[in-house]
């Protein structure tokens, strides 16, 4: 009797162990099950840096392309801009899902995303305007006709009403102003961050995510509204320029990208994504739904840099570089362009040109060619940016703001 207790004791603490054991081997399955904890592991890392680095690397040569063969300075400043959008978005997403487990490094790089994706859309607009030579050539092609009602475009309140300097005036006001209310969330949101105050996904009216969310969401609805009413008006003058992808592209990248990430967060919020529960890691409220989408943003800026080849080509700028030797730029020529193409100067200038009283009723007309005819003006700007060579004229409108 004596050696068939002794024999039960083990048996019993081997059950135990056993019963431990499975349990601790269901949890660590049901937990590498979990979508959650693939955004932590190396496949994840790996997966989103290679898709990372190889958008990287095509950006990166269109860009040093479009510097190579800088033939057209008042539009490929405005190219390059855009194409920078790519390594900005990606390389961001992916150090912050490095950094996944700290919750509060995504929102820091988060904003200089935020920041640098009005820069885009006020580019964009920027580089229609010069493909149709400026203000003052778009508006004698558009001066005084009907404004074409259209739900699809949004101009069926505008029925009965006809272009002027002013439809010009609030297309580029309503980019601008996107310019300025998007970094200013940005630093709010970094502010609300420090002292707990913001969530993201978190829509309590207490927390700052719910007005952060509405005041971008009302500042990038209508900065697109002002780019379709521009294409709606210019999309016959802007047709030899394949108008759509590029739209398309800019559109995606920034706007489908800023809903993306409200989709993901009101998925969490709802239950649909879940949480990580694990004593090892803590994450807060809205950290995974950022997390799977700045992994999504690692795979699309991919897919994003192979599209932005074809539409910025920078072939039709290739043919105007070479000289009469056949030869090409020089660094020093490439690191000055890069050094004109960052510089803000030119935007700081149009936003005080479209928002200055003075000059409601002017419309710009940029030249680079020295010594050639200018209009009849009554001011005139020179810029620095390339010596005496580029100039921006400000001409007289007769149209009623």
């Amino acid at each position: 009797m004596g050696f068939l207790n002794r024999k039960k004791i083990p048996d019993s603490n081997l059950d135990h162990k056993l019963n431990c054991n499975e349990i601790k081997s269901a949890t660590g399955q049901s937990q590498g099950q979990d979508p959650p904890i693939f955004l932590m592991t190396p496949a994840a890392q790996a997966l989103s840096g290679f898709f990372v680095w190889t958008a990287l690397i095509l950006t990166c040569h269109q860009i040093y392309m479009h510097l190579r063969f800088y033939t057209s300075p008042h539009e490929q400043r405005h190219i390059v801009r855009i194409l920078f959008i790519v390594p900005i978005y990606a390389f961001d997403s992916w150090l912050s899902l490095l950094f996944f487990t700290n919750d509060q490094y995504y929102v820091y790089f988060g904003t200089v995303r935020d920041c640098y994706e009005a820069f885009v859309i006020y580019n964009f607009l920027s580089l229609c305007y010069e493909y149709l030579g400026g203000e003052s050539v778009i508006m004698s092609e558009i001066r005084g006709k009907s404004i074409e009602s259209s739900c699809m475009y949004g101009t069926c309140c505008l029925r009965g009403k006809a272009y002027s300097i002013g439809f010009l005036r609030f297309c580029k006001q309503a980019t601008l102003q996107f310019c300025v209310v998007k970094p200013l969330m940005a630093i709010i949101t970094v502010v609300l961050q420090a002292y707990g105050k913001y969530k993201d996904g978190d829509f309590n009216v207490a927390s700052g995510y719910l007005y952060v969310t509405i005041i971008n969401n009302i500042s990038v609805s209508l900065s697109l509204y002002a780019l379709f009413l521009f294409y709606f008006a210019a999309r016959e003058l802007l047709s030899p320029y394949s108008p759509m992808l590029k739209f398309f592209m800019v559109k995606s990248v920034i706007f489908l990208s800023f809903w993306q990430g409200m989709l993901l967060a009101i998925l969490e919020k709802c239950g649909a994504i879940p949480q990580i529960n694990s004593v090892e890691v803590s994450v807060g409220e809205g950290t995974v739904a950022a997390g799977y989408q700045n992994f999504i943003i690692c795979i699309e800026m991919f897919f994003a840099a192979l599209a932005l080849r074809h539409a910025f080509t920078y072939r039709v700028y290739m043919d105007k570089s070479l000289d009469l030797q056949g030869r090409c730029a020089p660094m020093k020529s490439i690191s000055s362009s890069l050094k004109e193409t960052m510089s803000p100067g030119d935007m700081v200038q149009d936003a005080i040109h479209n928002f200055s009283p003075a000059y409601q009723q002017y419309t710009q007309q940029s030249t680079l060619e020295q010594g050639a005819p200018q209009p009849v003006s009554r001011t005139l700007n020179s810029l620095s940016t390339r010596g005496d060579t580029e100039k921006t004229l400000l001409l007289s409108s007769d149209d009623e703001f």
